[in-house]
């Protein structure tokens, strides 16, 4: 059960030391990638560089680096060993993401981290990642519906929840391509605290940072992608302002071109699970505004006429149907629907039935093929690889959740 709140989180690191500085990142599309194009121009600018994002892709520690690379399962199992003691000595009864941030943080600490780039597990004003007080620049991303029953119903109670990141004293920078209704709460809220804020664009960024006109146009990027580097390099040169490091983060933009988030729009190759050479592309596509997303990458990218689009499509419990797979499936299109297993550290995670997810496809008017194969994912793809011949192919699992696809 997910019960948000600050009072375990507060007694469970209260004798942590948090010797570090923060970049404290909410949203609800967009907070993994910024967080990856922050740590990623910290550690190429030699800054000694923690990351916590969630959920993990594949191990439970895989969500937890260093230098951008993914900590020891030897240190991670024995910090949160001595986390879950702490837990049970002090009667706290955490609940599992609490765990997970309280050993983040003392292993941001243990590992001498100088800034600790820190992704919002859900919502902001309640999230345990916002017992944070030494943060240096809060970012807000783009914030679409998610996690209703936890944050609200419309957005504007949705963006209230994020925006209770945002401190007195601590300068803000905050996606401007959200919607009109979300930008009106977030800057009510800054206005109220009297905090310096950037409304990010590429367009603003790119005058910031020159070299970012040449990324731009050098990289086939999606527009979400552009706004998210904005927000990444902006909020990197505000927290450059406040510390001791004279760096400037356009010459670190090149680097920018070498910064992967693995799940997001990632080419992968599937061989040698599968009889194909081709690569399959892989997102995890987990509400509406993202299926947006997606749907029109593929529609640009793979798309041919007269060759249909073959899913391989997994959909966490609770998610709206119709809002995510709508804009993924157009005539002719083939499916073969799976489940994917339990999430270690993840126990409320499950996913929807199979055959109500195929039945709800076959529906959508002209579509191909459809199977439902419940957890055997290898022959989904042995399918999905048959079906799709040498067309496209893509996988969507649609929730954050990719393990057990990668």
């Amino acid at each position: 059960m997910i019960e948000l709140g600050l009072s375990r989180i507060s007694r469970l690191v209260q004798y942590t030391a948090f010797t570090w500085k923060a970049i404290h990142v909410a949203g609800t599309n967009g907070k993994g990638s910024i967080t990856s194009y922050v740590s990623g121009l910290l550690t190429a600018a030699g800054v000694r560089c923690g990351r916590f994002t969630s959920p993990h892709l594949i191990d439970r520690w895989d969500c937890i680096t260093i230098n951008d690379k993914t900590v020891p399962e030897s240190l991670f199992r024995q910090v949160e060993e001595q986390i879950k003691q702490r837990n049970q000595s002090l009667g706290v009864d955490a609940s599992e993401f609490e765990l997970l941030t309280a050993t983040a943080f003392e292993i941001f600490d243990r590992e001498h981290v100088e800034i600790g780039v820190v992704e919002v597990g859900m919502g902001g004003r309640l999230d345990a990642t916002n017992i944070l007080s030494n943060v240096l620049v809060s970012v807000i991303a783009k914030i679409g519906r998610d996690h209703e029953a936890f944050l609200g119903n419309s957005m504007e109670a949705i963006a209230n929840e994020k925006a209770g990141i945002l401190k007195d004293g601590v300068p803000c920078v905050v996606d401007g391509t959200n919607d009109a209704e979300v930008l009106q709460v977030i800057q009510s809220r800054i206005k109220e605290l009297g905090i310096d804020a950037t409304i990010a664009t590429p367009d603003i960024a790119s005058r910031r940072f020159p070299r970012l006109v040449s990324l731009f146009n050098d990289l086939d990027l999606e527009p979400h992608q552009r706004t998210n580097i904005a927000c990444a390099t902006l909020a990197l040169q505000k927290a450059f302002e406040q510390t001791q490091y004279h760096l400037n983060v356009d010459d670190l933009v090149p680097r920018l071109s070498k910064i992967e988030w693995p799940g997001r729009l990632q080419l992968l190759s599937m061989r040698p699970l599968i009889n194909r050479e081709e690569p399959v592309l892989i997102d995890g596509a987990h509400n509406g505004q993202s299926a947006n997303v997606l749907a029109g990458y593929v529609n640009r990218k793979l798309r041919r006429q007269g060759v249909p689009v073959t899913w391989v499509i997994a959909v966490s419990h609770g998610k709206d149907l119709s809002e995510i797979l709508q804009p993924l499936m157009q005539s002719g299109d083939n499916a073969a629907i799976v489940a994917f297993g339990p999430v270690d550290g993840m126990p409320w995670v499950k996913a929807t039935d199979t055959e109500r997810v195929a039945e709800h496809i076959k529906s959508i008017s002209n579509i191909g093929k459809v199977e439902a194969f419940g957890t055997d994912i290898l022959s989904a793809l042995t399918w999905a690889s048959q079906s799709a011949k040498q067309g496209p192919f893509v996988i969507a699992v649609t929730d954050e959740i990719t393990k057990g696809y990668t």
